[in-house]
C-alpha cells in the first residue's frame, strides 16, 4: 500500500511539474495607424482610452519602442519575422517578404504553441506567415463601416486545448481610414488640441476628430479582448502585449522615419513576472519581439546570427533597464509615391535622418493625390496648401514635408515632434558624425542598395517575390 501511494504522489508530482513548467500563452494586440503620442499613456491630450489606461496600470509600458518602416505590410514583416525589412524582404508596401522567410508560426509552432491571427494580415508570400486564421475582427481596413467584432471565435481558440498553449495576434483595423467608427459627437473639433505637426484647419481639425473617434472605438476592441482573456481564467498565465503600430495617416507620421512615424505604443502585462504600473526607458524595436517570445516559450535555440532582433525579456522582467544602443530605419516611398528613400538611426535622444533624393520633392498619393473621379483622397490637405499663402507656420509644414533637407539632426527628447533640424548647431555636427557612422555600418550589415533599392522596378519584384536584392542571410 505505502508502495502505491508513494507511486501516486510521484506521478502527481511529475504532473504538477508538467504543468508549472508549461510556458504561458501569448496575447499581442496590434491597433493600425495610431500615433503613439496620440494616446493618453504617452501624453496624449485628447483621445479617451479607459481600456488601455486600465490595462497600462497592470503592466510595463516602454517609453521607446520603435519599427523600422513605417508601413503596415514592412513593419508587420518586421514584427513576425525579427528580420529588418532588407533582409526579411519587405521593404516596400503592398510587396511581399522572400521566398523561405521563417516568421512566429514556424519558430513557436516547433516549441509546441497554437500560433494563430485574427484581423488584419497585410504580410505575403503565405508560406512565410502560415498562421492559423481566426474569424471575427475586420480584414479589410479600408471597409466602410468596418465589420462588426465577434469575440467567440477568439474566445474559441483561446480555449480549445489547455494542455497546449497559444499565441494569438489580434490585428485590429482601428484607426485606420477611412475614419467611420466610433462616435466623433465626442470630439468636438473646435475643442481639440491639435498636434504641433499638423496644419490647424478645419477640415483638418474634422478628420482629427473622426480619428480620435477611431481611437476610442479601438479600444473598446482592446477591453473585449481583454474581458475573453479574463472569463476563459487565462489572464494569470497569459503574456499579453499592446501596440499601436505606426502613425496615424496625417502628414508627417505615416510614411515618414520622424519619430511620430516609427515610434510605436508599446505595453505588456505578465501578472507575477512583469512589474505592474512602470516605464522603462530601455530601446527596443519590432524585430526584438519575436526572439523576446521565444526566450519567453523556452527556446533552447541560439539565434543570435538568425534574427536581427534581440531578446528584452530582463527588461520585461525588470531586472534591466537597458536593451539597445541604437535603433534604425528606412523608408522606401515607392508604391505610395514617387522614389524617395530615407534611412534613419535614433540613440534615443537624437535622431538622425538621412533623405537620399532630397533635391526631389516629397509626394504621398494617398494624402496628396487626386483620385481618378477628381476627388482629393484627404480633403484637408487642400486646406493646407490654401492656407500657406498668409500662415507662416502652415507654409512651414507644408514645406517640411515636401521639401526636405539632405540631413537633419533632431533632439527628440525635447522636440517630440522634431521640428527644428540641429545639423547646422555645433552639438548637431557632433551629434551627426556619431549617429551617421552608425547608420553606414547599419546598412552596409543589411545589404542596403540605397537609391537603387526604391524604384517602381525593384519594388514589383519583390511583389512577385523575385527580389533584386538579395541581403546576407547571417548578420555580420
Amino acid at each position: 500500500m505505502k508502495r502505491i501511494v508513494t507511486s501516486l504522489c510521484g506521478l502527481l508530482l511529475i504532473l504538477v511539474s508538467s504543468q508549472a513548467a508549461q510556458p504561458p500563452n501569448m496575447l499581442m494586440i496590434l491597433a493600425d495607424d495610431c500615433t503613439h503620442n496620440d494616446l493618453p499613456m504617452y501624453g496624449g491630450q485628447n483621445a479617451r482610452t479607459p481600456n488601455l489606461d486600465q490595462f497600462a496600470t497592470e503592466g510595463l509600458i516602454f517609453n521607446r519602442a520603435y519599427l523600422a518602416e513605417a508601413m503596415c505590410q514592412p513593419c508587420r514583416a518586421e514584427l513576425y519575422s525579427g528580420l529588418y525589412p532588407m533582409r526579411n524582404g519587405c521593404a516596400w508596401n503592398h510587396s511581399s517578404s522572400l521566398p523561405g522567410t521563417r516568421s512566429m508560426p514556424h519558430y513557436l509552432g516547433n516549441l509546441g504553441y497554437r500560433v494563430g491571427l485574427a484581423g488584419k494580415v497585410h504580410v505575403l508570400p503565405k508560406e512565410a506567415f502560415p498562421f492559423e486564421r481566426v474569424k471575427g475582427f475586420d480584414a479589410n481596413c479600408v471597409r466602410n463601416p468596418t465589420q462588426v467584432h465577434d469575440i467567440s471565435a477568439v474566445s474559441e481558440f483561446m480555449q480549445r486545448d489547455s494542455t497546449q498553449p497559444f499565441c494569438l495576434v489580434v490585428a485590429l483595423v482601428e484607426p485606420h481610414v477611412p475614419w467611420v467608427m466610433g462616435d466623433a459627437s465626442a470630439y468636438p473639433p473646435g475643442k481639440l488640441k491639435m498636434p504641433p505637426n499638423l496644419a490647424d484647419t478645419k477640415l483638418t481639425r474634422e478628420a482629427f476628430s473622426r480619428y480620435l473617434a477611431e481611437i476610442t472605438y479601438m479600444d473598446s476592441q482592446v477591453g473585449d479582448l481583454l474581458n475573453a482573456l479574463d472569463h476563459a481564467g487565462l489572464a494569470d498565465d497569459t503574456l499579453v502585449l499592446f501596440s499601436s503600430e505606426q502613425g496615424s495617416q496625417f502628414p508627417g507620421n505615416k510614411w515618414t522615419n520622424w519619430d511620430t512615424g516609427v515610434h510605436t505604443a508599446l505595453v505588456a502585462r505578465w501578472p507575477g513576472v512583469v512589474p505592474a504600473g512602470r516605464r522603462t526607458d530601455a530601446l527596443v524595436q519590432f524585430a526584438d519581439v519575436l526572439p523576446t517570445l521565444l526566450e519567453v516559450a523556452g527556446t533552447k535555440d541560439d539565434l543570435t546570427d538568425t534574427l536581427d532582433g534581440q531578446s528584452f525579456l530582463s527588461v520585461l522582467k525588470g531586472q534591466s533597464h537597458q536593451h539597445r544602443q541604437y535603433v534604425y530605419g528606412v523608408h522606401n516611398n515607392v508604391p505610395e509615391g514617387p522614389p524617395y528613400p530615407v534611412r534613419t538611426v535614433s540613440d534615443g535622444t537624437y535622431r538622425y535622418v538621412r533623405n537620399l533624393l532630397h533635391e526631389n520633392l516629397y509626394i504621398e498619393k494617398h494624402l496628396m493625390g487626386i483620385k481618378g473621379n477628381g476627388l482629393l483622397n484627404n480633403p484637408y490637405w487642400q486646406t493646407w496648401i490654401w492656407d500657406s499663402w498668409d500662415s507662416p507656420r502652415t507654409y512651414g509644414l507644408v514645406q517640411r514635408y515636401m521639401n526636405r533637407p539632405a540631413e537633419a539632426i533632431y533632439h527628440t527628447a525635447t522636440d517630440p515632434y522634431e521640428l527644428q533640424n540641429l545639423i547646422d548647431t555645433d552639438r548637431g555636427k557632433e551629434i551627426r558624425e556619431t549617429l551617421s557612422r552608425e547608420l553606414d555600418r547599419w546598412l552596409l550589415s543589411q545589404g542596403d542598395p540605397g537609391i537603387e533599392q526604391d524604384t517602381p522596378q525593384s519594388h514589383q519584384a519583390a511583389k512577385q517575390g523575385a527580389h533584386r536584392f538579395r541581403p546576407p542571410m547571417v548578420k555580420k
